[in-house]
Order: structure tokens, then C-alpha cells, then sequence
């Protein structure tokens, strides 16, 4: 009698349109949703993995509970960790259109040519790729110093990468935060603000948080001969979702 009440789909639409009036995000249990970066989207993940990804009440009143915890713990600032790190995310401008036209062999060459121009930076400058993500990585650095030099010398990797006269290009976001490290991923708000970053980055720009900004040594964008322009969002452009308001964003460019 409790199982087919946990299947009853009338109970499960009444308890799912309760999860919109909670606190938290009631895209909790979207395959979108909890494949995402950030908050506590791994831990979604895992109760998927014991309640199973089929509709029932057990499944929604689970995920409204981690729904609310999440927003509870980003209220409370307990859903960051105690280390700073740097992190970046990397994506290609508009690489979903190419390789429709230009088919998987093609696609795959040229990942595995992107991935051998840009992740070596990355370790060879203390960073570690914590996934990959299509066409993009996330990488997680101890200093933000180390984090600019890897993207400056990554993106100049990329311009030697072709393949049948198509010549990739990455947009790169960089944000300096605490987030939690957990099952070998890391979590929460700054993940998130990192993300957001890579998004404001265009046709291929790389972009810096304030937080970012201000943790690099006086000397390394000198060295590097680069220095930062403030991001100013176009009048057609849709506003960045899930960042302070206050969120001070740098183009990195070359002097």
C-alpha cells in the first residue's frame, strides 16, 4: 500500500509543486540540475543513486529536503570550505555548430588536440583538472598567480591548434573563493561564480572575478605582459544568474 502511494502520480505533482515554495532551487532533481557545478548538486547526484531517478513522493520529499539544506547552507555561509583556491573553467565558442558539420571523428581529433594544448599549462603550474566537460575542463588552482599564468599560457597553446582550416577558439573564466572539496569535486557558490565567469567571456575572452583580481601578486600581469579592463555587460546581453550583485568582473587583455 506505501509503494503504489510513493508511485501515485497525483501525489508525487502535489508534493513536487510544494518544492516551489521552499527555499533553495526546485530544479533539485533536473538531470540539468544535478549534473551542474556547484551547491551541493553531488550529493543530489547520490541520493539519486539510492532513491533511483524514477518518479515517486520518496524521491521528491527527498530532494526537497536537500533542497532546503543547500539554501540554509549558503544563507548561513557554512557551504564553503576553509581553503582558498582559484578556479577555472574553459568552454569553446560556438564548438556544438562545428561539430554537427563536421561529424565525430572530427570532433574528437580536435578535443584530443585542445586538451593536449591546454591541460600541460594547467599541471606544469600546480593546477589540477578536476573534470572535463565536452569541450571544456574545470581545473582548480592553489594561487590565483598560478591560475592567470596557466590560462595565458594555455590560450597561447590554442592558436596553434587547427584542424581542416577550423581553428577552436576558448573563452576562460577565473574566480578565487573557498569552495568545499567533496568526493573529488568541489562545491558550492564560488564553483558557480567561476562558471559565470567563463559565460561573461563571449567570443573567447578570459575573465576575472574581483576576488581574482585581488589575489594576484602586484607583479604578474606585468610579467606577463597583460593587464585587465572592467567587464561591462552589453544592453542586449541577459544578466548573470547566480552571482552577487555586486560581482566585479575583469577581461584579462594583452598591453
Amino acid at each position: 500500500m506505501v509503494s503504489a502511494a510513493n508511485q501515485r502520480g497525483d501525489l508525487i505533482g502535489a508534493i513536487r509543486k510544494a518544492r516551489e515554495n521552499l527555499p533553495g532551487d526546485p530544479a533539485f532533481g533536473d538531470p540539468l540540475s544535478v549534473s551542474g557545478p556547484g551547491g551541493v548538486r553531488a550529493v543530489a547526484r547520490a541520493a539519486d543513486k539510492l532513491v533511483g531517478d524514477s518518479p515517486s513522493a520518496a524521491r521528491e520529499l527527498g530532494l526537497g529536503a536537500l533542497q532546503v539544506w543547500q539554501a540554509m547552507l549558503e544563507r548561513v555561509g557554512k557551504g564553503r570550505g576553509t581553503q582558498e583556491i582559484t578556479i577555472m573553467f574553459t568552454d569553446l565558442v560556438a564548438f556544438s555548430s562545428w561539430s554537427l558539420a563536421a561529424g565525430d571523428e572530427a570532433t574528437l581529433e580536435l578535443l584530443r588536440r585542445v586538451a593536449k594544448a591546454i591541460e600541460p599549462p594547467i599541471v606544469d603550474r600546480g593546477g589540477q583538472v578536476v573534470k572535463r566537460m565536452g569541450d571544456g575542463v574545470m581545473a582548480v588552482f592553489p594561487s590565483a598567480d598560478r591560475a592567470v599564468r596557466a590560462a595565458v599560457a594555455a590560450k597561447e597553446n590554442l592558436t596553434g591548434v587547427s584542424l581542416d582550416g577550423y581553428r577552436p577558439q576558448m573563452r576562460m573564466g577565473l574566480h578565487t573563493g573557498s569552495p568545499r572539496e567533496i568526493g573529488g569535486d568541489w562545491l558550492g557558490v564560488d564553483v558557480t561564480i567561476a562558471a559565470r565567469m567563463m559565460e561573461a567571456g563571449g567570443n573567447g575572452n578570459t575573465m576575472l572575478s574581483g576576488a581574482t583580481l585581488d589575489s594576484l601578486k602586484p607583479d604578474t600581469l606585468d610579467e606577463l605582459g597583460f593587464g585587465v579592463r572592467p567587464y561591462r555587460r552589453s544592453f542586449f546581453a541577459s544578466p548573470l544568474s547566480g552571482v552577487p550583485e555586486d560581482l566585479r568582473i575583469f577581461r584579462l587583455e594583452a598591453e
